[in-house]
């Protein structure tokens, strides 16, 4: 019918010419115009305005503004009315509305002019038709782009446009962007630097559309883009029509039509259609032809073929352009030929044909048909929608494990593993241990960074044997856990609440095709709506369940192993659609109203395709596969309650043509059909493969799922194949898919479609990590569904990709990996790695799908994290010995359980949590992209300098690796994280004229990636790796390294500082100075001159961080707001005797020379401690030197020096014991001049290095000594961790034991002592380069794969338990331990308690019997001590001591045993004691005359000996 209204429009539209008074007829646009100078001037002449008429060139009246040109058009404008015309085209000039290219500052007079014309038009019953650009662009428009980069022709054009809709919308209803491409497209290719004007056309076209209707849009008002079309089709690129359809309101043609060549247009016309035109009516804006015959009536016989062939392909033309036929001004020709062919039967009847509407299917493929494979290829580079929701998920047979565990039932797939049936005989009993693990799988969720998380419930787990009788705590609690953790870290829950694993008790009753089963999933589904609906606002009552029917009845490929694809498979729908429909109504009616939240099914379902496309058999067989596997469910639940229709006729007709029925399909009764109807709030599409069907050649009668269904299915052999034999990789066949769910299921009801599960396996073997395969897979799938919403206008709003790990895969067991994350089942602790494609997907939920440009985006830096204190005071110089004293005196005192004791507490808000790493250890990339040697790359590269000879020439390759970092920093946790600048990779020489722009590139991303994800950049100048040709000019040992430092720092501060608040200078620096020349073990490697170059070259590191520090101060500080420091590295260390003060004052020394060489000069008086200054120039002297090898500062420097830092950062690894000792004099040394012996307690757990065992009271007491000695500055723990030798140590439950007591140690701090800690990073991050030991000691919370290339990342557990300590800002105290207050009831008993053997003695007294507890006592080795309980507390004399003592305790009750040996000696009734018995009576008398309830025990445990 649809067809007949549109056909009968084209032809019917001339009726106003004839007075026929119908509506939708009247709407038919009938175009003249424009004005041109020529036909003003003739105009203003016939009027008497002109003496004669002037002689111009047609176009658009350039005239019109400049003379009395008004009066003259009313008359015209009126004839064109009475003749039929409705629309006139009117092309603002933006050259005269806007000569400066500015809508500041348009020319009010053409402004005002074109409005005087546009009233005269509406006055005359005219529409005017107002085209934006045509033809000529402002001069002053090129100017303002050569001034401007940042200003774009876009921009420009979009200012233009929504000046003219303010200025003119009123009296305007249709628009045209632009008038004529090709024109504009050469102007723009000359005078605008873009390389792709159709591009930039396109995107001002959008913008300018998306204007009008957000802001001036009337009831009736209408945008467009006039498109050339020509005998080779459209004149512009395809790929505009294509990008821009969604902002275009109809299609306006500007046809050059060739009579000689009329399949050329039809072929125009169909690929219209096959581009979605279908229901945009078209305009034929302007109409010209070739080739043609020059009679009128000719041309009108062209017009009408022109609109017989636009309906032949189901358009709908809206108008044309009557310039072609018009005689004069006279169109009354057009009306009376065109009334003519409408009153002709014949004709009528030829050009209204009876045909019926196509179907969804049908629509769906005959669109995409003919499309071309570069166009059905091509990839689209846009966004998807604002609140698009990204996700990924798991199946709780799939991942959980833990079968019998917690109280679980046996659920139908542990039976069916448990029998053998997978791949290699292995089950899901531990599969992924998430059931254990769910802090694993939820931080790396926070790494992926989805909205939602769609996992389902075990039923099992819930109720162990499927009722609510059988509810299991334990398993309510687990997913409470998850749950809370969910929206904990920002992710929505989506719950399924069936994923195949019945539980085996309800199959014991018959499964699925018991109908009672309904009644249980009932109370099941209510049970959680009520337990977990307040959090969770997503719900999926089943998990494709086409897979349960097909898989599980049908072919018995899964449990519960039956095959009956005729009967049991179509009873078995049957009911799980009754049981959805029940749970819907649950949640719709008890829940909803209250909760808010959605529920749904997911369905899953290939796309279908003819095999053969020419065949109208297969097209039918096609449509029928896809309403057997996806209509079965749809179509009751989103259509009518009901089987469709294709469905119940092929069953019907297979019947008939068998000799005896082959299928069963129940009927539903009307009111069922009501109860299913509408109960889903969202259709959940699971979608993976596509599949090429064909009619079968011979029909069959077995009762196969393809047999009762009539086809055959088949695959292009080009399709790429996955891990899963069934699964080929067809991305289009989604988007088909998806157009199919729209037309067919949602369109009309506005159901939203989530895609709710889509991915592809990998197998077991080879790299598991990196799957590129997948990554392509997941780009061109997700790529498919954003063409769906852009070009297809199909709501779909969520992707979820399958699936978050790798799990067990039913028959195919552990063989194929969906996972995003690696999980690696051969080993107990089922660790996890991110995968290639989980960093993929990551960046496309950042991105929310793929922009068409990738910059820089402006983030705003953190501030709320890095506190600026006021500056540091001055500081006298530090005693000798120093505030240690204080310290050790403080803590000297303790027990190991005082010291040790375990204190919980949590740190202030603002408090800072973070990771770090360095450069040389972490980046790799040693020569990449330009960057220089360091000494570092050189020291390393010559054989036996390090262990293994490693090197850090590609380290951890997180130069390459930026996002895989983001990613595991975000799933951390952490606020800030310390990195390093490498200088040779920003400076390659080493000084400012060197700049290597990629390396600037390299922190900008970094930088600007963490603060996109909430993370401070902490960021360390300088951590040990120079540039080779800085040391090649003597290093640190030249004088000229302070200034080149000096510009270093300060281009990092202009390059960087608008993002980074918080500086570090030097990392370590005693690792430079003494390591590197004194010791000679570091590059580079001086060691000629011990005992002097050490002090030298510190001295020239606190010159050059004080000249970095006051470049900041002055150049920077006031606008960027950041804090500078240096990192320095102690060691706490106690004095071997206390009260020996020459050990006290060397182990005092040893802080001095170690933390006080650089920490005095800067946080006191800007000099060296007088300990150090006085032993090494006492040494000097006795060396019989001319003076101290220690360098002086003069005033000027000192002054320069002191306060040269804004907060104390300090990295802390382990403590040592000092004790006094007189050293050699020669050879000078930094280790000798300190005249000390360190010594390690062998009880201190180790670590990979021996001078680094764990020593976690060491941290408080030595930031105790920060606070007495400094002043208690704002300190950070910039470094604190363990390194463990072992290549693998994910399950690093020894490194959690080190976080957890050295983070109570600094708890303690803050807490018990006042120190002023306001940040603490762990060392490290990863695993990496550790520098002479290679890659051996492993510090890292995350495993790197040295072995693998792709340097894969592994958490470990430590990495799960630190990112805990951040998310509790500390270690607060358990609730299970907290204390609660309260009172007990009033009739509450409080009773003491107490044993006859234990207490009485008198074990032979009054012919006590001998019980075997005396016998025991009395055998010798029995008792520690050789004591017994033959007098015990003396009880049995001392009853009224007792008694006090219960009085005392005020108790109301007393719980006492009655030994039975001493009231029946013998055990038996044959000898009464009556002492015994006499004691006892008085006993009781005397508690009961106290107000004292006795409770006694019978008998005790002390049995008669014999």
């Amino acid at each position: 019918m649809a067809l007949v209204y549109k056909v009968c429009l084209v032809f019917l539209f001339p009726l106003p010419c004839f007075g026929v008074g119908w509506d939708l007829a009247q709407k038919f646009i009938l175009v003249a115009g424009p004005l041109s100078d020529d036909l003003v001037s003739n105009l203003n002449f016939q009027s008497g305005l002109l003496r004669e008429p002037l002689n111009s060139a047609t176009g658009q009246s350039n005239y019109l503004c400049n003379g009395p040109s008004f009066p003259s058009l009313p008359p015209y404008f009126a004839e064109l009315r009475a003749s039929g015309v409705t629309h006139f085209k009117v092309f603002l000039p933006w050259t005269r509305i806007l000569p400066e290219a500015n809508a500041r500052n348009p020319n009010r007079t053409n402004v005002e002019c074109y409005k005087q014309l546009l009233r005269t038009l509406k006055a005359a019953d005219i529409e005017p038709v107002l085209i934006l650009h045509q033809k000529r662009l402002p001069k002053s428009l090129e100017t303002r782009l050569a001034l401007s980069k940042s200003v774009t022709f876009t921009d420009l054009f979009v200012e233009y446009a929504e000046f003219s809709f303010a200025s003119f919308g009123d009296l305007v209803d249709t628009w045209l962007t632009f008038g004529s491409l090709p024109e504009d497209v050469e102007r723009l290719s000359r005078g605008d630097p873009l390389a792709l004007p159709w591009q930039v056309l396109a995107s001002a076209h959008e913008k300018a559309y998306e204007i009008y209707h957000e802001k001036y849009a009337a009831e009736d008002g209408k945008v467009s883009i006039s498109l050339d079309v020509s005998d080779a089709g459209l004149v512009s690129a395809r790929s505009l029509l294509t990008s821009i359809l969604d902002s275009l309101d109809f299609l306006s043609l500007n046809l050059q039509y060739n009579c000689e060549s009329e399949a050329a247009f039809q072929k125009f016309l169909h690929e219209l259609q096959h581009m979605g035109t279908n229901n945009m009516g078209i305009l034929l804006f302007s109409l010209k032809f070739h080739e043609c015959s020059s009679l009128q009536e000719n041309r009108f016989a062209t017009v009408a073929s022109i609109f017989s062939a636009i309906s032949e392909v189901q358009a709908w033309a809206i108008g044309y352009d009557v310039n072609c036929v018009m005689n004069s001004s006279s169109v009354q020709a057009i009306c009376l030929y065109t009334g003519n062919l409408a009153s002709q039967p014949k004709a009528k009847e030829t050009l209204i044909p009876t045909i019926a509407p196509l179907s969804s299917y049908q629509a769906v493929w005959e669109r995409f048909a003919s499309q071309p494979e570069l166009e059905r290829d091509s990839f689209l580079l846009d966004l998807f929608p604002n609140s698009f929701l990204w996700g990924t998920s798991t199946g709780s047979f799939n991942v959980e494990g833990a079968w019998r565990e917690g109280g679980k039932g046996e659920s139908i797939w542990d039976q069916y593993g448990h029998q053998g049936h997978a791949h290699m005989n292995q089950t899901a009993d531990v599969a992924c241990d998430s059931y254990h693990k769910l802090d694993y799988d939820v931080y790396l969720l926070r790494g992926l960074r989805p909205n939602i998380y769609k996992f389902s419930i075990s039923w099992p787990r819930v109720f162990a044997n499927g009722s609510k009788s059988s509810l299991n705590p334990q398993g309510v609690d687990y997913y409470n856990k998850l749950i809370d953790s969910l929206l904990d870290s920002n992710i929505e829950p989506a719950v399924t609440l069936f994923h195949w694993d019945l539980p085996r008790a309800l199959q014991d009753l018959g499964g699925w095709q018991n109908e009672s089963i309904v009644a249980a999933f009932a109370e099941y589904a209510e049970f959680c709506f009520a337990t977990f609906g307040d959090r969770v606002k997503f719900w999926i009552t089943f998990h494709e369940p086409w897979v349960i029917s097909y898989a599980g009845y049908g072919t018995g490929q899964h449990p519960p192993g039956i095959t009956d694809a005729a009967v049991a498979s179509y009873q078995v729908a049957h009911v799980i659609l009754k049981a959805h429909s029940q749970a819907w109504h649950v949640y719709d009616t008890q829940y909803r109203p209250e909760q808010h939240g959605k529920v749904g099914i997911v369905l899953n379902s290939d796309w279908a395709e003819p095999k053969t496309p020419s065949s109208a058999e297969d097209v039918r067989a096609a449509e029928r596969y896809l309403h057997f596997m996806l209509g079965w469910f749809a179509h009751p639940i989103f259509v009518n309650g009901d089987y469709p229709e294709v469905l119940k006729s092929q069953i019907q007709e297979k019947n008939q043509q068998c000799s005896t029925p082959v299928a069963k399909l129940p009927g539903f009764t009307d009111e069922e059909k009501q109860q299913v109807k509408g109960t889903a709030d969202f259709f959940g599409l699971s979608h993976y493969t596509s599949r090429l069907i064909s009619a079968p050649v011979n029909h069959s009668c077995a009762p196969t799922y393809e047999d009762i269904g009539d086809f055959s299915q088949h695959v292009d052999p080009s399709w790429p194949q996955t891990a899963a034999p069934w699964l080929y990789a067809v991305p289009w066949g989604l988007r088909r898919l998806l157009l199919f769910v729209s037309k067919e299921y949602t369109g009309t009801t506005r159901v939203p479609i989530y895609i709710a599960d889509n991915g592809a396996p990998t197998d077991d073997g080879g790299d598991l990590v990196n799957d590129t395969v997948r990554v392509d897979y997941y780009r061109l799938y997700i790529n498919e569904a954003l063409k769906a919403i852009k070009q297809d206008e199909v709501d779909v709003q969520a992707y979820i990709a399958r699936s978050l790990i790798d799990g067990f895969e039913g028959p195919a067991g552990y063989s194929q990996r969906f996972g995003l994350h690696q999980v690696n089942f051969e080993d107990a602790n089922r660790q996890r790695t991110p995968k290639e494609s989980a960093y993929f997907f990551s960046t496309i939920i950042e991105n929310n799908g793929f922009p068409s440009t990738v910059s820089r985006k402006f983030i705003q830096p953190l501030r709320k994290d890095v506190s600026i204190p006021p500056r540091l005071p001055s500081l006298p110089a530090s005693e000798v010995p120093s505030k240690a004293k204080v310290v050790w005196e403080k803590f000297s005192k303790q027990t190991d359980l005082e010291r040790d004791t375990y204190f919980y507490g949590t740190f202030p808000e603002d408090f800072l949590w973070g990771v770090s790493s360095s450069a040389y250890q972490t980046e790799g990339g040693w020569d990449a992209d330009g960057k220089g040697p360091s000494i570092w790359d050189n020291f390393t590269h010559i054989p036996g300098n390090v262990k293994n000879n490693d090197t850090g020439d590609i380290a951890c390759d997180s130069y390459n690796k930026v996002d895989e970092d983001l990613y595991l920093l975000r799933a951390l946790r952490v606020n800030t994280y310390r990195f390093s600048l490498a200088w040779p990779r920003i400076f390659p020489n080493g000084r400012n004229h060197s700049i290597n722009n990629y390396g600037v590139d390299y922190y900008n991303r970094l930088i600007d990636g963490l603060l996109a994800r909430n993370i401070t950049p902490m960021v360390t100048l300088h951590h040990w790796d120079l540039p080779q040709a800085l040391q090649d000019i003597g290093g640190w040992e030249n004088p000229v390294m302070v200034e080149l430092f000096d510009n270093f720092a300060d281009f990092c501060f202009q390059a960087f500082g608008d993002r980074v608040k918080f500086w570090i200078t030097f990392n370590e620096p005693i690792a430079i100075s003494v390591p590197g020349y004194d010791t000679g073990l570091f590059p580079p490697n001086v060691k000629d001159n011990p005992g002097n170059a050490s002090y030298s070259v510190t001295h020239a590191i606190l010159k050059a961080h004080a000249r970095v520090y006051h470049t900041y101060d002055q150049k920077y500080r006031e606008s960027q707001k950041g804090v500078i420091s240096l990192s320095l590295n102690m060691d706490w260390v106690e004095p071997k005797t206390l009260n020996d003060p020459r050990d006290v004052e060397a182990a005092d020394r040893y802080l001095q020379f170690m933390g006080g060489w650089f920490a005095h000069p800067i946080f006191k008086n800007g000099d060296y401690p007088d300990a150090m200054k006085w032993k090494v120039g006492n040494r000097s002297e006795l060396q019989k030197l001319p003076s101290s090898r220690l360098p002086g500062f003069t005033q000027e420097e000192k002054d320069y020096i002191r306060g040269t830092a804004d907060v104390f950062c300090l990295n802390y690894y382990t403590a040592g014991i000092i004790k006094h000792s007189t050293t050699r004099l020669k050879p000078y040394s930094y280790e000798y001049d300190q005249e000390r012996v360190l010594e390690i307690d062998p009880s201190w757990p180790s670590s990979a290095l021996e001078n680094m065992r764990a020593v976690p009271w060491g941290l408080r007491r030595l930031l105790n000594w920060i606070k007495e000695e400094y002043s208690n500055p704002p300190i950070y723990i910039t470094e604190n961790g363990v390194g463990l030798k072992a290549k693998s140590d994910v399950d690093d439950t020894s490194r959690i034991f080190y976080y957890k007591t050295h983070i109570d140690e600094v708890l303690k701090a803050y807490k018990l002592d006042g120190v002023n800690v306001r940040g603490y990073v762990a060392w490290s991050f990863m695993d990496y380069f550790e520098w002479l030991n290679g890659y051996e000691p492993r510090f890292g919370l995350h495993q790197v794969d040295f072995e693998n290339p792709n340097r894969p990342r592994t958490p470990k557990r430590s990495a799960i338990y630190y990112s805990g300590i951040i998310r509790q800002n500390g270690i607060p105290l358990p609730k299970e331990e907290e204390f609660l207050y309260g009172e007990f009831p009033e009739n509450f008993y409080w009773s003491v308690a107490s044993a006859a053997y234990q207490i009485e003695g008198a074990w032979r007294a009054d012919g006590k019997g001998l019980s075997i507890w005396d016998q025991f006592a009395h055998t010798p080795l029995k008792i520690s001590n050789d004591e017994n309980g033959d007098v015990a507390c003396d009880s049995y004399h001392k009853m009224e001591a007792d008694l006090a003592i219960l009085k005392d305790l005020q108790v109301t009750h007393y719980r006492f045993s009655i030994s039975w040996t001493r009231i029946l000696p013998d055990g038996t009734t044959k000898y009464i004691n009556e002492a015994g018995l006499k004691y006892y009576e008085r006993l009781v008398d005397a508690l009961l005359a106290a107000n004292i309830q006795p409770q006694a025990s019978l008998p005790d445990q002390a049995e008669p000996l014999t």
